[in-house]
Order: structure tokens, then C-alpha cells, then sequence
């Protein structure tokens, strides 16, 4: 079975409508949606934002289901100014060598972009921290998520591809403080600290209402890169259902 994480369902909610027989499948007390994709099984997991809960939540998954690789999937914010909002990025030292090299082929199409990833216990938001964090870091992304996925799949055994679509970068920041857009203690966006937000800041919804499509056109790349990587069949060890 493939296993595929999202940090959140406002990323996953693309590919989960791909999905046949779909259903929710609750496991050792965990619960992720199982379906198929091309004939493949596919077991999608949402971590939650942040260290201690994705850590926690790819653990508990990959100890309930039984999976042949996982893809670490999800949106990504870009250090260096060569990525673009939209770009396909596979994280070179998160991913499994043979896995990276065969999606380098199936996804040639989708001219995905490769470097370092960094993963953060923050959102980043200022143009400066960004290319600090670059600078120290020698990435060229940053997520909030993939470093602790990558443990539990280190602890488990299981082969990782890290593929994630970028949505914002030092030129196309976010339209609102980072703890405006996500509370991350309640791993969810206020509607009402938002909107209070935009009141007060009428020339900010136009940028936000920008990043909304932004978001929404990463989403579709991701869910289509998906899509190709699992038909292509190239994903090892991965027995097709039935």
C-alpha cells in the first residue's frame, strides 16, 4: 500500500476525490481514508502542522497501516528566488535515492525543482528571515513537517519521497502574519481573527484573496503529480489491489 501524508485537508482534498471505494479506516486507534488509485491501494494521513504532532500522528499511522513507501506530500514556502509559486520541489535529502530518481523521470513533464529542505517549528514570513534562514541553513525550501516524517519512516522502515508544490516565496510572501493565517496550537485558521484582520486592513484582501488561488493552483499541481507517480507504477514494492 502507499501511504501519503498531508499536514492538512484544504492540501489533500484534490487527490482524496481521485480516490475509488473510498473510506475511513480507523486502526489502533488512528484513523486515516484508505481507497484506490490505478488499481494501487492508497492510504492518505493528515499529520497536523508543526513537530509534535506530525511526529506523533505519522508514528501512530505507520504502526496501523501496513505500507510498501510513503509519499510526504504537502505545500512548501521557497528560500531561494530560482523557485516559484507553483513549482514542483522534491527534497533531495528527504528522499530515498531510488525513489527520487524514478519520480525525476515520471514527473519530467512537471520540470520539478530539487534542493534542500528545511523544516521549521514556524511559519516563515518576513522577505529577511527567509534568506537568513537560507543562508544557514543552505535550503532552498522550508516546511513544518517533513523532517519528523522522515523519523518515524527511518524508525519504520519505510521508503520516503518528499514532493511538495510551493506556495509563497520571498516575492510573493503571505498576505497576512503567519499567526493570523494559522493558529497553530489549534491547528486551524480563526475565520473571525481573520476577518477582524481584513476589517481593519480593507488593501489586504485583494493579496489574500491572490494567495487563495495561488494555493488552490499548488493544490491541483500536487494532486496531478500524484496522480502520474502512482499510475506510472514505478512506486517499488507496491502491490496493486485485487
Amino acid at each position: 500500500m502507499i501511504a501519503i501524508t498531508f499536514a492538512l485537508r484544504a492540501e489533500s482534498v484534490g487527490l482524496k476525490c481521485l480516490l475509488k471505494n473510498g473510506r475511513r479506516v480507523i486502526a489502533n486507534q488512528t484513523t486515516f481514508f484508505q481507497g484506490e488509485l490505478h488499481g494501487r491501494q492508497i492510504a492518505l494521513c493528515h499529520t497536523g502542522v508543526g513537530a509534535n504532532v506530525s511526529q506523533r500522528r505519522t508514528k501512530d499511522f505507520l504502526t496501523a497501516a501496513r505500507v510498501g513507501c510513503l509519499i510526504s506530500a504537502g505545500f512548501a514556502g521557497a528560500l531561494s528566488d530560482d523557485l516559484r509559486v507553483g513549482d514542483l520541489f522534491i527534497a533531495d535529502n528527504f528522499s530515498a535515492g531510488e525513489m527520487q530518481a524514478q519520480s525525476r523521470q515520471v514527473l519530467a513533464g512537471f520540470q520539478p525543482r530539487f534542493g534542500k529542505l528545511v523544516t521549521t517549528p514556524v511559519m516563515i514570513d518576513d522577505v529577511n528571515a527567509r534568506r537568513e534562514l537560507r543562508a544557514s541553513s543552505g535550503a532552498v525550501a522550508v516546511d513544518m513537517e517533513t523532517e519528523f516524517i522522515a523519523r518515524a519512516c527511518a524508525e519504520h522502515g519505510v521508503p520516503l519521497l518528499s514532493l511538495r508544490a510551493i506556495t509563497d516565496t520571498p516575492a510573493d510572501p503571505f498576505p497576512a502574519p503567519a499567526d493570523i493565517l494559522f493558529n497553530l496550537e489549534r491547528q486551524k485558521t480563526e475565520l473571525g481573527r481573520l476577518a477582524l484582520y481584513l476589517l481593519s486592513r480593507p488593501p489586504r484582501i485583494i493579496p489574500l484573496v491572490q494567495f487563495a488561488r495561488r494555493v488552490a493552483n499548488a493544490r491541483s499541481i500536487l494532486t496531478r503529480a500524484i496522480d502520474v507517480l502512482v499510475e506510472s507504477g514505478v512506486l517499488a514494492n507496491v502491490p496493486t489491489s485485487g
